[in-house]
């Protein structure tokens, strides 16, 4: 069996080889990267977190190493994304607080929608959710779909209709009070 096999089968023995295998290959080419010692472990530690997590997604036909590298280039990015944001929001602060205050209300309402939805998207049947998320947010087909989970297009179809009909309520709920808040603040 392969190291990817093996992984995807769920077994920590193998996983704990291929951490110490990679921790440190990985640990220096995020570091060569970024210079920042914080953030080459932070990224690295990610990785391996997002490696076991997304294990059943490995593709036994691509090398494990460049699958982890791609993982920990994604990573990085998204990190070194993150800090750029939170720079930008600093400095607008400071040259104009108002404005930044709400560009940072309108932030805070995003994350809060999008934990909302997440812990929504918990509560969905497993092949349901799978779906949906394939779909809305991995941008899949439903021909692409329906050829990854062995399953019909109709299935597919029919999955997202319900997620959709399940999520409904609470996305009008977030939008209803996203409204009342903004009109309430206007009035003030």
């Amino acid at each position: 069996m392969s190291a990817i096999a093996d992984i995807q089968a769920g077994d920590p023995f193998v996983f704990e080889q291929v951490y110490e295998e990679y921790y440190l290959k990985l640990y220096h080419f995020v570091l060569g990267k970024t210079r920042s010692e914080w953030l080459a472990e932070e990224v690295t530690q990610t990785t391996f977190v997002k490696l076991w997590e997304n294990r059943q997604r490995l593709n036994p036909e691509i090398a494990l190493s460049l699958q982890v590298f791609r993982i920990a280039r994604t990573t990085m990015i998204d990190y070194i994304r993150k800090q750029n944001h939170l720079s930008f929001a600093l400095t607008q602060l400071k040259s104009k607080p108002e404005a930044a205050a709400n560009e940072l209300d309108a932030k805070i309402d995003y994350n809060e929608t999008n934990r909302k939805l997440a812990k929504a998207l918990t509560e969905l049947p497993e092949m349901r959710r799978k779906v949906f998320e394939l779909s809305r947010l991995e941008g899949m087909s439903y021909k692409d779909i329906a050829e990854q989970l062995s399953i019909s297009v109709k299935t597919v179809e029919k999955h997202i209709s319900k997620a959709l009909q399940q999520l409904r309520p609470l996305l009008y709920g977030i939008l209803l009070i996203g409204w009342i808040l903004r009109n309430f603040i206007k009035n003030i």
